[in-house]
């Protein structure tokens, strides 16, 4: 086969991170299914890779289980299987008191971030089961607020803290079909979303702090090792995150 012989899977494929795994896991020749909200945004990486013939872009609600099963459908039809599934999509909420934090913030947290990564698990097993040579492998985005919160963030560690969960179930029933899950904890990427850290971000303390980031392509650098493990070996958990940055220690 001319190309990689995987094909990927990979949410919120169209700004950040997912952007980042994405161009890198194309540049490895992998063939890949680009899923999130805006169409443009995913074409746009597809042109980006220089291998569009091998991406494709799938707009995808991740909170929809219909959507979801599209998505892994239309990745089949045009690849023949589903090799990774990078589960990426997530969200946040405002920096707001706990207190103020409304029921439809927290919900939309909750609908994104937990709901829709089960989705994408629950048909990544379908389709990965099915597949012959049967298996394949996941890799959760956890983030390093599925073990340490920040400020002002209960919606969204809640949800990585259940991600957790997930990743460790998944990984337990994923056994006897040879599917391996991971989850990957990233720590200040640089993409918009992290752009505030560079001016000053709330700590524990109560103190406003610029925090070092890294190149976000290091995470694709990261997911590309993953992945390219056997199935016979599964990293768990794996954490990777601006050396400098205020996560380890007190403070």
């Amino acid at each position: 086969m001319e190309n990689h012989p995987k094909v990927a899977v990979v949410t919120g494929a169209g700004s950040g991170i997912g952007r980042a795994v994405a161009l890198a896991l194309l540049a490895d020749g992998y063939r890949v299914a680009l899923a999130g909200r805006r169409a443009d945004a995913l074409q746009a990486v597809c042109a980006e890779s220089g291998a569009a013939e091998r991406a494709l872009a799938v707009p995808t609600d991740v909170t929809d289980p219909a959507a979801v099963q599209a998505l892994f459908e239309t990745a089949v039809a045009a690849f023949g299987r589903v090799d990774l599934l990078f589960n990426n999509a997530g969200t946040g909420t405002p920096p707001v008191l706990l207190e103020d934090l409304t029921l439809a913030q927290w919900q939309s947290v909750v609908n994104v971030n937990f709901t829709g990564m089960f989705l994408c698990i629950q048909q990544a097993f379908r389709v990965m089961k099915a597949q012959s040579p049967q298996g394949g492998r996941i890799i959760n985005n956890g983030s390093i607020s599925s073990s340490t919160p920040r400020p002002n963030s209960i919606a969204y560690t809640a949800t990585k803290h259940g991600v957790r969960g997930m990743t460790k179930t998944a990984a337990l029933d994923g056994r006897k079909y040879n599917i391996a899950v991971g989850q990957i904890d990233i720590g200040n990427a640089a993409t918009d979303m992290t752009k505030r850290m560079t001016t000053g971000i709330l700590q524990a303390h109560g103190e406003m702090v610029v925090e070092p980031v890294m190149d976000v392509a290091i995470v694709g650098k990261s997911v590309l090792y993953m992945d390219s493990l056997p199935l016979e070996a599964n990293v768990l958990f794996h954490t990777v995150m601006a050396t400098k940055m205020p996560f380890v220690g007190r403070g």
